[in-house]
This record gives structure tokens, C-alpha cells and sequence, in this order.
């Protein structure tokens, strides 16, 4: 080439293939050598373009899409005071997940998470980890991998803080306490640039909600993009009221399909599943087959028990996109504890072809070829799981699932060494607690089964077996009382167990006698 790029044309090029740093570089030494340099025939003065141009760069550095669910922290389950009902009917809350009555795998089966949800086969925040019984619990119980202290605040928008220092080093780009709002709201090309650099870069809410008052009002109320801003600022204000007056504002000027979603979004906040649900169907009304309207429903039956409706609701996003690696994960786990691990295995292998290659893949696929029975691949999947794990959360999961393995041959010694293994990588591991008791139990160590299925049941009270297991090692030493409230722990968490039915009648039988 004879001549170098256009400085501007070769930063929006940067832009373009999102190499944020270099176009946020070459804007900066541009704005230093020319700060009011205009161009003439150009609608916006060079300067003016080159600005709208860093701020965008800066604020895709560290953009993080706000309709995914957020973390909830301590703080924000105790203080939140927007509970409709504290006693919710069966069914219409995510607080109080219903028994699952829909005829899918049953907890004996499919194993639960905290909140006392059937674990599906994709990580969300804050599905997984729920919302804990009690304040005890939820001080006592980690809600993260990485640390053992429960997550006291929403911690990503202190992440979004820090990462804004570091994209900055020289100090800020802006500088917000210096700005005339008023002047930039009457500049719609600025401000709609200048508000996602102070809401995303920034995380000023407050002034980016200011921003976003003045423009609507300068738009006569007649700009939706505006409406929704200022809703997703009062969603982060936790005013959940006033975001969803602007989010309903903004869908009769204009449907939009993010739109449906914070709507959505707030509604699960506000605990109201059936509200959010019905959004999402009046919003495939409108755009039908849109996939993350279509995810946005099985999710919500996902929560609520409901796993074959979300199964189908999953059907639906592969039928219009078939890559989607969240449908595909559940589905295919979906399969496994329907007792159809051969399935199950077609839908994990899918995962692996299109290039998703993580510790939690493989995870899986051991575990489908052990019981579709194809044990030659068994053993290095896991072994490649191990070698993939990120975290000790990761490892201890895997060597879980190698005691059970262990367990399936026969080998004991083996899944005693797996289970410790597991504790010693994620010392809160309650199914690896409980499943060493058994095996204490099995050589006869009563005290210390007892100890195991103890620290399980403190870490996962909505678990069944380790208070079922506590009972029955109770009752054959003797400790009737004991195993009488340990029986009825287990009913609670799961009422349709037969074994323990059958194991309070014997004991109702006992007092009785007594």
C-alpha cells in the first residue's frame, strides 16, 4: 500500500474486528493532537467523532449483558422487602420450589441443588446456588467456589469499578462530576454513547440515570431506547416498581425483544414466575420462534420442578437453533435421569463436535458411557475431565462421580479414596459426606458414619439421603429419638421416599410398645 489508513477509518476498523484497546489507543492520540479540529462537510466535528468513538470502544472493554440474572448476595435476599406473599400457593413462587408433579425424574433420581431444585445441565447465576432456607444457612453455606465466605453483595459491579481503572490508567476518560447533563441530553448522538460509558464503564447509576431523565424529557417521552435505560437504572437501584413502569412504557411505543426480557427479568425478581411466564408467550406472539423468549420460558419451569414442560420449551430453541449449547446441555441431562443415558450420550457428543471442550463435558460423558455400559471410554474421559478442571470445585465434582464409578464396580477402596479426594479438593461436598458415611457404615464405623451424615445434612438440608441415612443408623444402635426427627427431615425434604415412610411407621410403632 502507497498511503497509510485514515487514523479514524483504521480505528473504527479496530473497532469493527473488536480490538477495543488499540482503537481506544489510536482515539486517545488523535483527541491530543487535534481536540476541536472540525471537518467542514461532516455533520459532527472530527473531535466529536473520535469522542463517541473511545467512549463505545472503552464501554465494550467491559460490557456485560444485563438480561442475565444476577447473583444475589446475602444482602440482598435479608433487605429485600418486595415479597407479595409470605406464604405463596404451591406453584407460584421460585422462593418455594413446588413437588414435582409433572411425572419427570423424581428426586431419588435426579439430584437437587441447595434451593431444593432438580439440577439442570447448564450453569446460570444464580439458579444453581438458590436462594437458602434461612439466615443461618446462607452465612454457613459458601455461595461460590472460589471462597468460603457467603457473598455479601453483588460483587460483579465492583469487578466492572476495577476494570474500568484498568482500561484507564492515565485517569478517566471522562470526567463525570465536570459534565453538563443538560447540554449532552439535547445531543442525541452523544448522550446515547455518554450514557453506556457511565452505566457499563463507570457504573454510575445515579448520574447515568440523570443522563437518561433529561434526554427522555428532551425527546417529548417519545424515544423507547431512552424508557429502557432508565429502567434498567431503576432495576439496579433495586427500585423493581419503577423499572417496570418504564419497561411496560417502552413496549407500547416499541416491541423489542430485550425489552420482554428486563420486563421478564424483573418479575422473576419480584418473585412473580407466572407473570414472567405469561410475558414471555405474549412476547412469542409477537415474534414467534424467538429463541431467547422460547430459553427464557424452560428456564422458568426449570425452576419451578417443572422439567418436562422446559424440556419441550428446549425442543423448541433446537428446532430454531440447532448449536444452542444451553438447550442441548439440558436436554441431554434431562435424558440421563430419565434412564436413557445411550440418549443422552448422542446429545453430549453433539456438544463435543461443535467445539465445547470443558472439564463439566466430559464430566458427563463418562458418566453416560458407564451406564450405556461403554466402559472403555469411561475411565479417560474422566481422566481428561480431571486434566480440564479449572477449580477445586470442578475436581472434587469429578472425583465424585469416580467413586460412584468405583462404587458401580465393586471396588471400595477405590471409591473410599475418590470420596476423600473429592472433601479434600471442596471440603463442602455434602454427597461425598454422605456417600463416605455409607461406606463407614458398611465396615461397621458407626460414629463416624454418623459424624459424616451429620456435617452433610448441616450443608444441604434439602438433600433427603443424608437425614435418611442418619435415621436408619440411629434406629440400629438404638437412638430412637434421634432417628425419629432425622425420618421426619427426610419426609420434609422429599415426601414420596418409601423407605422413609416405612422407616417412621416402625418407629411410631416402637413409641408405642414404649
Amino acid at each position: 500500500m502507497g498511503s497509510e489508513m485514515e487514523p479514524l477509518l483504521l480505528a473504527w476498523s479496530y473497532f469493527r474486528r473488536r480490538k477495543f484497546q488499540l482503537c481506544a489507543d489510536l482515539c486517545t492520540q488523535m483527541l491530543e493532537k487535534s481536540p476541536y479540529d472540525q471537518e467542514p462537510d461532516s455533520e459532527l466535528p472530527v473531535s466529536q467523532a473520535v469522542w463517541i468513538l473511545k467512549a463505545r470502544a472503552l464501554t465494550e472493554m467491559v460490557y456485560v449483558d444485563e438480561i442475565d440474572m444476577d447473583q444475589e448476595g446475602i444482602a440482598e435476599m435479608t433487605l429485600d422487602e418486595n415479597a407479595i406473599a409470605q406464604v405463596p400457593r404451591p406453584g407460584t413462587s421460585l422462593k418455594l420450589p413446588g413437588v414435582n408433579q409433572t411425572g419427570g425424574p423424581s428426586q431419588a433420581v435426579r439430584p437437587i441443588t441447595q434451593a431444593g431444585r432438580p439440577i439442570t445441565g447448564f450453569l446460570r447465576p444464580s439458579t444453581q446456588s438458590g436462594r437458602p432456607g434461612t439466615m443461618e444457612q446462607a452465612i454457613r453455606t459458601p455461595r461460590t467456589a472460589y471462597t468460603a465466605r457467603p457473598i455479601t453483595s453483588s460483587g460483579r459491579y465492583v469487578r466492572l469499578g476495577t476494570a474500568s481503572m484498568l482500561t484507564s490508567p492515565d485517569g478517566p476518560f471522562i470526567n463525570l462530576s465536570r459534565l453538563n447533563l443538560t447540554k449532552y441530553s439535547q445531543k442525541p448522538k452523544l448522550a446515547k454513547a455518554l450514557f453506556e460509558y457511565i452505566f457499563h464503564h463507570e457504573n454510575d447509576v445515579k448520574t447515568a440515570l440523570d443522563l437518561a431523565a433529561l434526554s427522555t424529557e428532551h425527546s417529548q417521552y417519545k424515544d423507547w431506547w431512552w424508557k429502557v435505560q432508565i429502567g434498567k437504572c431503576y432495576y439496579r437501584l433495586g427500585m423493581y416498581r419503577e423499572a417496570e413502569k418504564q419497561f411496560k412504557s417502552a413496549l407500547k411505543q416499541q416491541e423489542m425483544v430485550d425489552t420482554f426480557l428486563y420486563l421478564a427479568k424483573v418479575y422473576i425478581t419480584l418473585d412473580q414466575p407466572m407473570t414472567a411466564l405469561n410475558l414471555f408467550k405474549h412476547g412469542l406472539d409477537k415474534f414467534p420462534g424467538e429463541v431467547t423468549l422460547l430459553c427464557g420460558i424452560a428456564r422458568i419451569y426449570e425452576e419451578m420442578n417443572n422439567s418436562s414442560s422446559a424440556a419441550e420449551y428446549y425442543k423448541e430453541v433446537l428446532k430454531q437453533d440447532s448449536t444452542h449449547v444451553e438447550a442441548i446441555a439440558c436436554i441431554g441431562s434431562n435424558h440421563f435421569y430419565s434412564d436413557q443415558p445411550e440418549v443422552a450420550l448422542r446429545f453430549y457428543r453433539r456438544l463435543l463436535q461443535m467445539g465445547v471442550y470443558n472439564c463439566q463435558l466430559f464430566n458427563n460423558l463418562g458418566l453416560c458411557c458407564f451406564y450405556a455400559q461403554q466402559y472403555d471410554m469411561t475411565l479417560t474421559s474422566f481422566e481428561r475431565a480431571l486434566s480440564l478442571a479449572e477449580n477445586e470445585e470442578e475436581t472434587a465434582d469429578v472425583w465424585y462421580n469416580l467413586g460412584h464409578i468405583a462404587v458401580g464396580i465393586g471396588d471400595m477402596s477405590l471409591a473410599h479414596q475418590c470420596f476423600r479426594l473429592a472433601l479434600v479438593n471442596n471440603n463442602h461436598h455434602a454427597e461425598a459426606y454422605n456417600n463416605l458415611a455409607v461406606l463407614e457404615m458398611r465396615k461397621g464405623h458407626v460414629e463416624q458414619a454418623r459424624a459424616l451424615l451429620q456435617t452433610a445434612s448441616n450443608l444441604a438440608p434439602h438433600m433427603y439421603e443424608p437425614h435418611f441415612n442418619f435415621a436408619t443408623v440411629s434406629d440400629k444402635i438404638g437412638d430412637l429419638q434421634r432417628s425419629y426427627v432425622a425420618a421426619q427431615k427426610s419426609e420434609a425434604a422429599f415426601p414420596d421416599h418409601v423407605d422413609t415412610q416405612h422407616l417412621i411407621k416402625q418407629l411410631k410403632q416402637h413409641f408405642a410398645v414404649l
